[in-house]
């Protein structure tokens, strides 16, 4: 069974699509964005004796659903939202419509999965984007700096790039 997740900061909208590609797509509805609501609809379906192959877009919510469910052993994919295929002349986007899509091109194997960072390369990554942003400020003030004092002159210029190579340099040493 194919299960397609439209997820939301505060609900999910589940598709399902049973094998055989000319099988109905059904909209089972929403639930809260609640890791233990959607556990127990997977956890009802799976006593049905159906194995769930579930997807869902990348997105603001993260990588904790997918995760959540492999802990589980339930299948999982994340897909990019720009590589979902589109038909000409598609109707107004809706949640439902967004969930019975991806439940049906996931059964139809025309999605493509993402890679999904380990905690460690996520939390590595946010440390970057933090030292990135801090050396975006400095560089600002620096030129707002120059700016203000008006710099002509290469010797003054100088002396102030002396003095602001003394201040703390962010670390660039991550992990143990």
């Amino acid at each position: 069974m194919y299960i397609g997740l439209d997820v939301h900061k505060n609900f999910i909208a589940i598709a399902i699509a049973e094998e055989g590609q000319k099988r109905e797509v059904n909209f089972y509805g929403a639930i809260n964005n609640d890791m233990d609501q959607l556990h127990k609809f997977l956890r009802k379906q799976i006593s049905q004796g159906v194995e769930p192959r579930c997807v869902y877009k990348a997105g603001p919510c993260g990588y904790n659903i997918y995760r959540s469910l492999k802990d589980k052993g339930i299948d999982c994919v994340v897909i990019a939202p720009s590589l979902i295929p589109k038909k000409n002349g598609a109707k107004i986007k809706t949640d439902r419509r967004d969930a019975e899509s991806l439940a049906r091109l996931h059964r139809a194997g025309e999605l493509i999965a993402v890679y999904i960072p380990s905690m460690e390369d996520e939390a590595l990554r946010d440390m970057v984007q933090d030292d990135k942003k801090r050396v975006e400020r400095i560089f600002e003030q620096i030129k707002q700096l120059v700016e203000q004092t008006q710099l002509n002159d290469l010797n003054k210029s100088l002396q102030l790039l002396r003095g602001v190579s003394q201040l703390e340099k962010p670390s660039l040493h991550y992990g143990n």
